[in-house]
C-alpha cells in the first residue's frame, strides 16, 4: 500500500453539479452526490453511490486490478439495449484508507459513456472538459488562450556580453590517451 503523497497526490472533492451518464443515449446514472478523484495527472473521475445507478444493467464480472493506492477494484460489465461492453465500470468496495470515501461507490470508462453535468448536453460536458486541457494553448492568433504560467526560471540578462558569461571548466578525463 502507498499513501499519495506530493510526488503522487489524490484528492476527492464533491462534484459541483449533478452528473449524469448516458450509455447509448440512455441514463445509466443521475446523482448530484458524485465525487470527483484526482489522482496525480490522470483526468477526473467520477464515482457514483450505488443507489443513484440503475445497477439493473450491470453485472459484476471476474476481472479485479490492484492499484497500489486505492486497493483492489471490482469490474462490472454494461448490458442494456442488446449491448454488451465488458469491465466498463469499476468500484473500490473495500479500499484503502486514504481513499475510503470512494468505498462500494461506481466508476466508467469514459470511452463507454457520455457524462452530463448540471444543465449541460454531453457535447457542451465533452467540449467544457477539451477546454480545461487546451486553455493554454496557442488560439492560431499566436497568443495563449489563457493568462501565462509563472516562469519557474529567470531569463538571461539581455545587457550582458558573451564575454562576462562564466564559462565553466571542462574537464577531459581522456585527453592524450587516444580516446576520441
Amino acid at each position: 500500500m502507498k499513501i499519495p503523497d506530493e510526488s503522487h497526490p489524490i484528492t476527492i472533492s464533491r462534484a459541483p453539479t449533478t452528473v449524469r451518464v448516458l450509455f447509448e443515449g440512455h441514463e445509466i446514472a443521475d446523482s448530484d452526490d458524485v465525487l470527483v478523484l484526482q489522482e496525480a495527472s490522470y483526468p477526473p473521475v467520477y464515482y457514483f453511490p450505488r443507489q443513484d445507478v440503475q445497477m439493473l444493467f450491470l453485472r459484476r464480472t471476474d476481472k479485479t486490478s490492484h492499484c497500489p493506492y486505492k486497493g483492489d477494484a471490482a469490474y462490472f460489465t454494461i448490458y442494456r439495449d442488446a449491448q454488451v461492453i465488458e469491465d466498463a465500470v469499476w468500484s473500490y468496495e473495500t479500499p484503502f484508507a486514504a481513499v475510503d470515501r470512494i468505498k462500494e461507490r461506481v466508476a466508467f470508462y469514459p470511452e463507454h459513456v457520455e457524462f452530463q453535468l448540471g444543465a449541460l448536453t454531453a457535447a457542451q460536458t465533452e467540449a467544457r472538459d477539451v477546454d480545461e486541457i487546451v486553455r493554454h494553448t496557442d488560439s492560431g492568433s499566436g497568443s495563449s488562450q489563457a493568462p501565462h504560467w509563472q516562469p519557474n526560471v529567470s531569463m538571461p540578462d539581455p545587457e550582458r556580453t558573451e564575454h562576462e558569461i562564466d564559462t565553466p571548466s571542462v574537464d577531459q578525463p581522456y585527453k592524450g590517451v587516444g580516446a576520441i
